[in-house]
C-alpha cells in the first residue's frame, strides 16, 4: 500500500464501541475489531490505512469491553524482552512496528450505544476545528494506495467533506447510508441527497457510503443539534445532511477492493485473499487449496437423481462455489 503526498489532515477517528453482535460468540469477550485477518487485527490494518494517508493522531471511541485494543497499540515491554532473549528479531520488530513512535492514541468512552453519529460527536474535544478522517474498521479495503490517501487529496482539492462511496447490489440499500449525486459516472460528485438505510423501493440510487469519511469540523455543531434518528440513534447521514445544506458534501468513488468484515461472509473472504497474497504464506495457502479442491471433486458424492416437485417438472440440485 503506497501513501500519498503529505495530508493536511492529522486525525482519524475509528468508532469502535459496537459490540459485534454477528459474530457472536467470538465477540462476547473480544472486540470484533480484534478480529484477525491472516496475522494482522482488523484495527491495525485501519491504523495503517490511517498512518498512510498522513494521520498522527489515532482517536478510538471505545465502549465495555474494548480494553483488548488499547493494550493492542500499548508496548508489552515484557513480550519484547522474551523475543529479544529467543532471539527472535523478526517477531520483535513486528512487535515494536505495530504502532510507530511518531503517532499517538487517544481512547474515549462512548457513554451510551447511540450511534454513529454520537461517536463522531465524542471525538471532537480530542479533533478540535480540524478536518478529520472517520475509518470504520468493519470495511477493509485493499488498494494500492490507501483508501484515506486517495480521498484526502480529493478533499484537498475540493476543501470540503467527502464520503467514500462503491456501487452496491439495490437489494441491499436497506444496510447501508445511499447517496444520489449529481454526475453518476464520475469518480467524485457532489452530493445532492443523502438518506440512512432506505428500502430499496425507495432508495435514491444504489451508491452506498462504505466506512470512509473526510469531515470538515462544522459537521460537530449540526451533529449537536441532532435527536434521534433511524433506529433510535444520532446517526451521522442525518448530520451530513444536514451539513450539506450550508456546504458542499463530495461522494469519491474510490479504488480498491472493499471486504464487507461485518460480515461473516465477507470476513472469511478477506482472510482467503489476503491469505494468498501474504509473502510467506500465499504460496503454500494456493497450493493447499489447489489440492482441497481436486481432493473434493475426488471424493464427491454420486450426482444427485433427478427429482420433481410435484407438478412432474424437474429441480436442480446445485453445487456451492469453489473455494479457489
Amino acid at each position: 500500500m503506497r501513501t500519498a503526498p503529505k495530508s493536511i489532515i492529522r486525525t482519524a477517528v475509528f468508532p469502535v464501541a459496537g459490540r459485534g453482535t454477528r459474530f457472536l460468540p467470538a465477540t462476547k469477550a473480544s472486540p470484533k475489531e480484534m478480529l484477525p485477518v491472516v496475522d494482522k487485527p482488523l484495527i491495525q490494518y485501519a491504523v495503517e490505512e490511517a498512518l498512510a494517508a498522513g494521520a498522527t493522531r489515532l482517536v478510538f471511541i471505545t465502549g465495555a469491553a474494548k480494553r483488548a485494543i488499547e493494550d493492542h497499540f500499548d508496548s508489552d515491554q515484557e513480550l519484547e524482552q522474551l523475543l529479544e532473549r529467543q532471539g527472535k528479531s523478526s517477531l520483535l520488530n513486528q512487535i515494536r512496528s505495530v504502532l510507530p513512535s511518531y503517532a499517538s492514541c487517544i481512547y474515549i468512552r462512548q457513554p451510551a450505544p447511540l450511534g454513529l453519529g454520537h461517536a463522531v460527536l465524542c471525538a471532537q474535544p480530542a479533533v478540535g476545528a480540524e478536518p478529520f478522517f472517520v475509518h470504520l474498521a468493519d470495511d477493509l479495503i485493499r488498494s494500492e494506495v490507501a483508501c484515506l490517501a486517495q480521498m484526502a487529496e480529493v478533499y484537498e482539492a475540493k476543501r470540503a467533506s467527502v464520503l467514500g462511496v462503491q456501487a452496491v447490489p439495490r437489494s441491499d440499500t436497506d444496510k447501508y447510508g445511499i447517496v444520489a449525486v449529481e454526475a453518476d459516472k464520475s469518480a467524485t460528485s457532489r452530493v445532492r441527497s443523502i438518506v440512512e438505510k432506505p428500502k430499496p423501493q425507495v432508495a435514491p440510487s444504489n451508491l452506498a457510503v462504505v466506512g470512509r469519511y473526510v469531515l470538515a469540523p462544522s459537521i460537530f455543531e449540526h451533529l449537536e443539534k441532532l435527536g434521534r434518528g433511524a433506529g433510535g440513534e444520532i446517526q451521522l447521514t442525518d448530520g451530513i445532511a444536514a451539513l450539506m445544506r450550508e456546504e458542499a458534501v463530495y461522494a469519491y468513488r474510490f479504488s480498491g477492493t472493499r471486504y464487507d468484515c461485518g460480515s461473516k461472509l465477507g470476513y472469511l473472504q478477506a482472510t482467503v485473499e489476503y491469505a494468498l497474497g501474504h509473502p510467506v504464506l500465499g504460496k503454500d495457502f494456493r497450493r493447499y487449496l489447489r489440492a482441497l479442491q481436486l481432493e473434493m471433486h475426488a471424493t464427491a458424492a454420486p450426482a444427485p437423481q433427478r427429482q420433481t416437485n410435484g407438478s412432474g417438472s424437474r429441480r436442480r440440485t446445485q453445487r456451492p462455489a469453489s473455494a479457489a
